[in-house]
């Protein structure tokens, strides 16, 4: 069984990972990646604020949500397989 603290920290990961493989950490000003998973249901929500890169820092965060969700759905496959 997958706890909540690891649907968490999963999502939260994979978030990150796809904001730094596309912004440079030090042409990041802020961010936040804030992750909630209550009776079953998983919200995410992040913001980046880059403003020294030429990325879209909203595609970005969306790309990174939808990351942290596909994370999540892949850790529940592999538990029920």
């Amino acid at each position: 069984m997958v706890s909540d603290e690891e649907v968490v920290q999963t999502a939260a990961a994979a978030a990150e990972d796809v904001i730094f493989s596309r912004i440079k950490q030090s042409q990041v000003k802020d961010f936040d990646v804030t992750v909630t998973f209550e009776e079953g249901v998983l919200d995410v929500d992040v913001y980046v604020n880059a403003p020294n890169s030429e990325r879209d820092e909203e595609k970005i965060a969306n790309d990174a949500a939808l990351a942290a969700r596909a994370a999540v759905d892949e850790l529940f496959a592999e538990e029920s397989a």
